[in-house]
């Protein structure tokens, strides 16, 4: 497949850059894609939530009534979870929400991804560019260039540009990253991808190994 190269002014470049079909022109895997997203979502999880159980709790152990003739179920500590204040049953502790999964699979999960945003004509290749400072409004006039503005963007550059970064940063629905950092959630969680033209060919790399 083969997309025309556009510069910052939204105009054809007149170059076109292929995309490998053994990589990106694969039978998308939706259950690859499920477990890589999955895994995304549960390590940003800090898994730090805690209630206090019974033992957790100061209160007195003193028996609170006698054991029999009172009509009523026996109770003997006021830690007890049936008692306003007590200590929380089976209550939320610490724990890593995070798990394995293997490097091939993650690597079908994204160009399963990149699949689909081909298929549904979601990506844009622009010519590599870079700014001499950070003007957020040079950032919004190139994504109205590329009639993009308005949209969940994500710009995917080859290598770490300050200035194109906190330009674009405080742009509503618009994102920034490099190229050996994009992940299968990501590339879902945004309307159109635009990759800055060596971005491809770094990406076409990671996912060919």
């Amino acid at each position: 497949m083969e997309l025309n190269v556009l510069n910052i002014q939204g105009t054809e470049t007149g170059r076109k850059i292929s995309f490998a079909d053994d990589v990106f022109g694969i039978e998308p895997n939706d259950h690859a894609i499920y477990l890589d997203v999955k895994q995304y979502l549960a390590n940003q999880r800090q898994g730090t939530h805690k209630a206090k159980g019974r033992a957790d709790i100061a209160r007195t152990t003193k028996k609170l009534k006698r054991q029999k003739g009172t009509g009523g179920a026996r109770a003997g500590s006021m830690k007890s979870p049936l008692f306003r204040g007590g200590g929380r049953a089976h209550g939320p502790q610490p724990r890593d929400y995070s798990f394995k999964l293997n490097k091939k699979l993650k690597q079908v999960a994204r160009a399963s991804a990149l699949a689909y945003k081909l298929k549904n004509n979601e990506v844009t290749v622009v010519e590599d560019f870079d700014m001499e400072t950070p003007k957020t409004k040079e950032f919004i006039s190139i994504l109205k260039n590329l009639n993009l503005a308005g949209t969940k963007t994500l710009m995917v550059l080859s290598d770490n540009k300050s200035n194109v970064y906190l330009s674009g940063r405080n742009v509503p629905k618009s994102s920034i990253m490099v190229a050996n950092e994009l992940n299968t959630y990501q590339i879902l969680n945004t309307r159109n991808l635009v990759l800055s033209e060596n971005s491809v060919k770094i990406i076409q790399d990671i996912l060919s190994k």
